[in-house]
């Protein structure tokens, strides 16, 4: 017997939105009675009756960028010249949208026992921001390395608060690197140079051999998410062992 799909869209409010970087926005929208999501999980974002569009559509998915104990349910997303992009700009705080979700499998393992490997570039930080402040606020035991890939620092959306994050949580150690540092006229003393293998076994250490090894986890853009993929699996690690997930055109 067939069964019928269940609705899960909700109309919500557009509470807010600011820049996180350049180029970059966060913008939240009201969280409904009974919304569970799991960190690392996605939704999709819908204008009702919007005052322009274009042959994109009027739809969105977005990583939650919030931990899900939180109430508030936000998200991130680069600036394109879209009429989608343009709404969101311009759109008065207090409309009314669509949210329809969660959807997504992105999430993290739950063995302790294994590391977790994040490999994030540009707006891929999205999914893993909920990820690693569920973990500060559960007080999880996975021991997780971040490592963020941004042209400069203030393309770097969440840049401070995951640097405070890696003070708060004993557990979790945040790398980012800037790929442009010549480009940028802040001051950097992190990483430079894109994510390799070798940059991810300075930081890994004993983390990265104990037990049944790490599981590693790419988001960012596809070329990367490929690049970084084939970079594991040329060091040994299995398919088994790796998670991606590429944000195209956003």
């Amino acid at each position: 017997m067939a069964t019928e799909a269940v609705e899960t869209a909700r109309l919500v409010k557009l509470k807010s939105r600011r820049e996180v970087a350049e180029r970059t926005l966060e913008f939240e929208v009201e969280k409904p009675a009974g919304f569970t999501f799991k960190a690392g999980q996605y939704a999709e974002i819908s204008w009702i009756d919007p005052a322009e569009t274009d042959a994109e559509g009027n739809a969105r998915v977005f990583s939650i960028v919030t931990a899900p104990s939180e109430d508030s349910l936000m998200f991130a997303t680069r600036l394109r010249d879209t009429a989608f992009k343009r709404v969101l700009r311009q759109l008065p705080v207090g409309s009314t949208v669509k949210l329809d979700g969660p959807f997504g499998d992105f999430t993290l393992h739950n063995n302790v026992n294994r590391a977790a490997v994040l490999l994030a570039g540009g707006i891929g930080i999205t999914p893993f921001h909920s990820i690693v402040r569920r973990a500060a606020k559960e007080k999880l035991a996975h021991k997780i390395f971040l490592f963020y890939a941004n042209r400069r620092p203030k393309d770097a959306a969440f840049l401070d608060e995951l640097q405070g994050l890696g003070k708060e949580n004993p557990n979790f150690t945040f790398v980012p690197t800037m790929t442009a540092r010549d480009l940028s006229k802040s001051e950097w003393a992190g990483e430079t140079g894109h994510i390799d293998w070798a940059m991810i076994q300075r930081h890994l250490g004993a983390a990265g051999a104990s037990g049944a090894g790490p599981i590693y986890y790419i988001a960012g853009p596809p070329a990367m998410v490929t690049d970084l993929r084939a970079m594991l699996n040329k060091a040994g690690v299995d398919d088994d062992d790796i998670r991606s997930e590429g944000f195209d055109g956003y």
